[in-house]
């Protein structure tokens, strides 16, 4: 017997934001994570990050987010409010399991 996907797109992207130290991308993964898990439907949920510098020497935040959800579409607008995202990635599960790909 097949097993139901209840979220069918697996959603992954990295977002930068600049001008954060390290303390501050902690609040930022804390942040996204509650805003996330209290107004989107979803599961598998991971989001992680860490303070660095930026190409000219200034800081910067670098989180990776990876959700399950039927509407990636929100996940992504809500995450480009907060800086720079890129290595985005919306694979459907429900295609995955039948063996198709695209």
């Amino acid at each position: 017997m097949e097993e139901e996907i209840e979220f069918r797109y697996d959603t992954q992207l990295l977002l930068d934001k600049y001008g954060l130290d390290e303390d501050e991308a902690d609040d930022l993964v804390d942040e996204i994570r509650d805003y996330i898990i209290d107004n989107f439907n979803g599961d598998c949920l991971l989001v992680a990050g860490d303070g660095g510098e930026d190409e000219v020497g200034g800081e910067k935040a670098t989180i990776k987010l990876h959700y399950h959800t039927n509407e990636p579409w929100m996940v992504l607008e809500y995450c480009r409010t907060l800086g720079e995202i890129y290595d985005i990635v919306v694979e459907d599960m429900v295609r995955q399991s039948a063996g198709l790909h695209g």
